[in-house]
């Protein structure tokens, strides 16, 4: 059996007496050591039955970085007897998978399958995927691609439609621990750290298996009486950045949780989540705009103060910039976070441009139209108009929906915050326009 981490090519002259990095060391070398991934992997998961059945079906590995899609595939290929042939997709062009393809067929012809794994397969345009898919669905390879973006939005639906998705997790505590456990029985001897500490480089990690190891890997470098609580921690090691790209998938996760934990009114949460956007290096004012797009959306007129807040509060960053307009996006949050929520308005708006484009071209009454020509008042406009002011209660009651169309009510306010005095004025106007129909 070959030694953890071995990669089973040919190895070179000196190539053992090379330093290998330690996350290389520690390699699985069955699927059973994988770490945090059971639900793909155990007996019962998707490709623990595959493995079992000793057929795999084309997949895309979809995860964070270091949560072991590479490794993975390597071991899918050595438990099925298949080939494994890595490509990069961003060092590989069409010259080098057409000689993949070209020795996958002959190997094929020989007995043994392919495994193709494809390391950011998103990065192969529209038209390198098509190339894929007559290899693929003639059995010439078996394509593993592994990406870290979100397939839906980065591979097209034929490759998709022939290539199962499964989703990986990054690492939890569990799973880092794990690392950390193996990465001392490989050196023989425990990790630095207090327990505090440890706890701290788990976090540090930020479900990188591969990122973790490195850490690591750093601690045994310092000297055999270091003993490091956080604070030494933290000035001996450097943080990982996060996990964070304001152009994809991470992007729009954050937002949404941000926007539903207000929706929510769990301050606290969307505090939290702002908090990770900026440290993420999101643009506040990209923030400032959606906080503004919940005021009116969310909250509405159960406060309509909450727009005030949000414009100020956008117009208080552009005046202090960061970091200081930040706190003011804070109070904004918090602010949101706990004012009476309603829809109202916004479902208002919705369902009247659908009764728009139902309803075409239908002309406004009459009675409600100018008439600053002869002509218009001959043939009836403004006739019957009764002006709202003149009335006791200043409100006439008239109909100002088209003639033919039925009266709709688009605006239904909730028994929360402002609304509930908004919706006590409607139903007084409903019993006036009701007295008045009676009349």
């Amino acid at each position: 059996m070959a030694k953890r981490g071995e990669s089973g090519g040919d190895a070179g002259l000196f190539s053992a007496a090379a330093p290998r990095p330690l996350a290389d060391r520690l390699r699985p070398r069955t699927l059973d050591e994988v770490v945090g991934q059971d639900h793909l992997l155990k007996p019962d998961g998707p490709l623990g039955r595959m493995v079992a059945a000793r057929r795999l079906a084309s997949m895309i590995l979809w995860g964070p970085p270091g949560c072991g899609k590479t490794t993975i595939a390597r071991l899918l290929a050595h438990s099925t007897d298949l080939h494994f042939e890595p490509l990069s997709a961003v060092f590989s062009g069409v010259a080098d998978l057409r000689k993949v393809f070209d020795a996958a067929r002959a190997r094929r012809v020989a007995g043994q399958g392919t495994l193709l794994f494809i390391d950011e397969i998103h990065r192969f345009n529209r038209s390198q995927q098509d190339g894929f898919l007559p290899f693929v669905e003639d059995g010439t390879v078996t394509l593993v691609g592994a990406t870290t973006e979100n397939p839906s939005f980065e591979l097209n639906a034929a490759l998709l439609s022939r290539a199962q998705v499964f989703v990986l997790n990054r690492l939890d505590d569990t799973a880092l621990e794990k690392l950390l456990s193996r990465a001392e029985v490989e050196m023989g001897r425990p990790l630095p750290l207090d327990a505090d500490a440890r706890a701290a480089v788990k976090a540090m990690a930020d479900g990188d298996g591969r990122f973790c190891l490195n850490l690591c890997e750093e601690l045994f470098a310092l000297p055999g009486e270091t003993m490091l609580d956080t604070n030494a921690l933290a000035a001996t090691i450097q943080r990982r950045a996060p996990l964070y790209d304001k152009s994809q998938e991470g992007h729009y996760n954050l937002i949404s949780a941000l926007h539903k934990s207000l929706r929510g009114s769990d301050t606290d949460a969307a505090l939290y989540w702002y908090s990770r956007m900026l440290d993420g290096g999101e643009d506040p004012r990209y923030i400032a705009r959606r906080l503004t797009r919940f005021a009116v959306e969310d909250i509405g007129l159960a406060d309509p103060n909450a727009l005030t807040q949000a414009v100020a509060a956008w117009e208080a960053y552009e005046r202090l910039g960061s970091p200081e307009g930040e706190l003011a996006l804070a109070q904004l949050v918090i602010y949101l976070g706990t004012a009476p929520k309603s829809n109202a308005g916004y479902t208002a708006y919705k369902a009247s441009v659908r009764a728009a484009k139902e309803t075409g071209s239908l002309m406004p009454p009459k009675h409600i139209l100018n008439a600053p020509t002869k002509l218009m008042k001959t043939i009836g406009y403004g006739k019957g108009y009764e002006y709202d002011h003149d009335t006791a209660e200043g409100f006439s009651g008239q109909n100002y929906f088209p003639d033919g169309m039925a009266r709709r009510e688009f605006y239904q306010p909730v028994e929360r915050g402002f609304e509930r005095d908004l919706r006590k004025r409607l139903d007084y106007w409903a019993k006036l326009r009701e007295r008045r129909g009676e009349e």
